[in-house]
Parts: structure tokens; C-alpha cells; sequence
């Protein structure tokens, strides 16, 4: 058996078995979000008034519905593996235009210097000293809801904390000698940041977006909840709970579910994201 085989191996063995628990979870409620189609054991919009506030196990005819209804007839365990695509889907696409846009901006600053450092920096600040879910709110609060202002929404109120983190392995990475000799060997700007500096800063990036993904699902369940987010009759998690906030007390069924995958997604993408975080930083591995 080869060294590298043996190396793989125990670094495998070493990966507790917490990080592995919530990584099948996770796994799992990626498979409901793209599956959901064939998962689901209904159309999440289908209405049905004579089965409304139904507890889980209900069945009516060839129908099981095990997560109950809501209170329009509509089967809840439909609805949560639709919703959860929302959830990732917002997430995923709002994480995306938040680490282009503030990566861009970081690495430019950190290369250029001067007064580029600075309009970009003090636009960090400006936007950081102001409460991300609140601009949230208030920003789709004027432009209206929806899926795409929806995520562009995130994705542009969360840019600053990876032009920070970009900005600074910028500053770095470009005193290296390898980005030294590039540069004197003619390279231009655009291609020394995304052919060299890029790859080098990716780790710590990589940490910024695993820490805001969890962040993301919770603001968008949050601006769900209150009715800037996915509108009805599409499922989300956030919609589905602000629904059911009104007969809690005798349909409980219909905010303890979606509540509990979200708390599960979250606890999930936040314990990876921390043990990523150990994993790729050297001062932990040098412990």
C-alpha cells in the first residue's frame, strides 16, 4: 500500500464523527431541494379545505400526509422539501454575487493601493456600520419581493466582509517573489489577481463563504417570515412559518416542521463551516 494511500486514509480516520453527522445531513436536505419533484408526495400548492389543519399521520383516501396540513388543505411535508429549495437556491446565488463582487473589490484595493484603497475601504466601512438585515429590509422593501431582487438584495448588503478578508491576502500575497517576477516579466494586472494572487486567497474565502451561507438562509427565511421574500403561493420555510405562526396553537405541526429543517441546515452549514475553518488554518494545524 502506498504512503499516499496511507495519508488519505488517516486524515480520513481523523475527521470526527460530529462533522460527519452533519455532513449526511446536510446531503440530505440538498437531495430533498433537488429532488424535490420526485420526493415530494404531492403538489405543494394543492388545496384540499375539507383536509385543513390535519395532524401529521392523517391519511385521507390513497394519502398519507405525515407532516399534517396547513390551513388552505396544502400536505406540509410537500411543502418543506419544496421549500427548501428556496432556501439553498437564495443562499447559494446570494453567496455567489457577494464573493464575486466583494473578492473583485478586495483584490483590487490590496493590488492598486493608493486612492483606490481608500474609496473602496471607506465604502466597506460605510456599508459594514450599517445593519446587514435591516439595509436588507429596507432595500426590498422599495424595490419589492422576489426571487432575483431577492438575491441580489443578500448578495450585495454582504459583499464587505469578503473585500476585507480579500483585501488584506491581497496585500500578502502580492509581496511574494512569484508575483514579483510576473509582473516583472510583463504580466498585466487583471491576470496576475485572477491567475496568481486569486488561487492563493482562496482558502480563506472559502471560510467567509461557508460562514455566510448559514447567514444568507436565515435571512432569507427571515424576510419569508415577514412577506419581503418568496412570495405565495411558492413554499419557503420563512412563509410557511409566518402562516402557521396564526394557529400554533392548534396546528403546531405547521411551524415545528419547517423550523426544524432550518434549524437543522443552519446548525449543519455552520459546524462544517467551523471545521473548516480549523482544518484550513495553519496556526490550528500547528497546535
Amino acid at each position: 500500500m502506498s504512503s499516499a494511500t496511507i495519508g488519505r486514509r488517516s486524515r480520513f480516520s481523523r475527521i470526527p464523527t460530529s462533522i460527519v453527522v452533519v455532513a449526511v445531513i446536510l446531503a440530505v436536505i440538498v437531495a430533498m431541494a433537488l429532488f424535490a419533484p420526485w420526493l415530494a408526495p404531492t403538489d405543494p400548492n394543492h388545496q384540499s379545505l375539507l383536509s385543513r389543519l390535519r395532524p401529521p399521520g392523517y391519511a385521507r383516501g390513497a394519502m398519507t400526509y405525515w407532516f399534517g396540513t396547513d390551513n388552505l388543505g396544502r400536505d406540509v411535508l410537500s411543502r418543506v422539501i419544496y421549500g427548501a429549495r428556496a432556501s439553498l437556491a437564495v443562499a447559494a446565488l446570494s453567496v455567489l454575487v457577494s464573493t464575486i463582487v466583494g473578492v473583485s473589490l478586495g483584490m483590487v484595493a490590496g493590488w492598486f493601493r493608493g486612492w483606490t484603497e481608500i474609496l473602496i475601504m471607506r465604502l466597506v466601512d460605510i456599508m459594514m456600520s450599517i445593519p446587514a438585515i435591516l439595509l436588507a429590509v429596507l432595500t426590498v422593501a422599495v424595490l419589492g419581493p422576489g426571487f432575483v431582487k431577492l438575491v441580489l438584495v443578500l448578495g450585495l448588503t454582504r459583499w464587505p466582509r469578503y473585500t476585507r478578508v480579500a483585501f488584506g491576502q491581497t496585500l500578502q500575497v502580492a509581496n511574494l517573489p512569484f508575483i514579483k517576477a510576473s509582473e516583472l516579466a510583463g504580466a498585466g494586472a487583471a491576470r496576475i489577481l485572477f491567475r496568481h494572487v486569486l488561487p492563493n486567497i482562496a482558502g480563506p474565502v472559502l471560510i467567509v463563504a461557508t460562514a455566510e451561507f448559514g447567514l444568507m438562509i436565515l435571512m432569507e427565511a427571515g424576510l419569508s417570515f415577514l412577506g419581503l421574500g418568496i412570495q405565495p403561493p411558492a413554499p419557503s420555510w420563512g412563509s410557511i412559518m409566518s402562516v402557521g405562526r396564526e394557529y400554533v396553537e392548534r396546528a403546531w405541526w405547521i411551524v415545528a416542521f419547517p423550523g426544524a429543517f432550518l434549524f437543522l441546515l443552519v446548525f449543519s452549514v455552520n459546524v462544517l463551516g467551523d471545521w473548516l475553518r480549523d482544518h484550513l488554518d495553519p496556526r490550528s494545524r500547528n497546535r
